[in-house]
């Protein structure tokens, strides 16, 4: 009786989370398809991690870490596996062919546009707070920053947005 409780605790729990969880690792992600997996990779170390320290549903902030953590160790193992083909004559870095926008609507497509113009740090944060939901002390915690850091940083791409969207594309 417990275990089902505690699957539909998990079951709840995804549906809420995941889609912030998929868009926080399509920002991460390098090849835009590699998210799934990279969510994927994630939520089974942070699983594996918060099981080993009592189990039950941990906060998503667990989860956007591990997004974060794994994306990193991604790119630098294929940055090493570039500098490895490159120095035997191969080719070099995969080009980014595979895109797809989040919906067919041009406002959505003008907005993720926009957001992936911003530096990287602004971006993280920014998807952290309207699309994770985190606080500003969360997001310090899960980048690695401080509070008035993680505060600027979304003034900064709120303002860099606003100015983007508001001048019309050619």
């Amino acid at each position: 009786m417990a275990s089902e409780r505690l699957q539909q605790e998990w079951q709840d729990w995804l549906a809420e989370f995941g889609p912030r969880l998929l868009l926080f690792a399509r920002q991460q992600a390098r090849h835009r398809y590699d998210a799934e997996d990279l969510l994927q990779e994630a939520c089974a170390r942070a699983w594996r991690r918060h099981a080993r320290n009592g189990g039950g549903v941990p906060h998503p902030r667990f989860f956007f870490q591990a997004i974060r953590r794994v994306a990193v160790d991604w790119a630098r193992s294929e940055d090493r596996r570039h500098l490895r083909e490159d120095r035997y004559g191969r080719h070099g870095p995969m080009h980014d062919d595979f895109e797809c926008p989040l919906e067919a609507d041009e406002r959505r497509r003008e907005l993720e546009s926009a957001v992936r113009r911003l530096p990287l740090h602004q971006q993280e944060v920014l998807v952290l707070k309207i699309w994770g939901g985190l606080t500003f002390a969360e997001i310090a915690e899960t980048l690695g920053i401080s509070a008035n850091t993680a505060a600027s940083r979304y003034r900064y791409a709120l303002d860099h947005l606003r100015n983007d969207l508001a001048t019309p594309v050619s």
